[in-house]
């Protein structure tokens, strides 16, 4: 479908400002979480670092044991 000449066309600003207003809606667009939801992923996320860090710690153990061993 043709626009008609005289209806103006709405152009996207650009550059910064451009880029500032998109940031703008699209955070008026986010979902934030409820205070409890944010301690509770807080939660999570400490667990899941804590066990890969003991992970690694762990690996990083018996490698270092058995090159040891090797090179003894």
């Amino acid at each position: 479908m043709a626009q008609n000449e005289n209806t103006p066309v709405k152009q996207e600003k650009s550059g910064i400002i451009g880029f500032l207003s998109g940031v703008k809606t699209e955070l008026k667009k986010v979902v934030w979480p409820t205070r409890k939801e944010l301690v509770s992923y807080t939660g999570v996320v400490f667990i899941a670092v804590a066990f890969v860090c003991a992970l690694i710690w762990v690996c990083d153990t018996v490698f270092a044991r058995i090159f040891n061993l090797i090179l003894q």
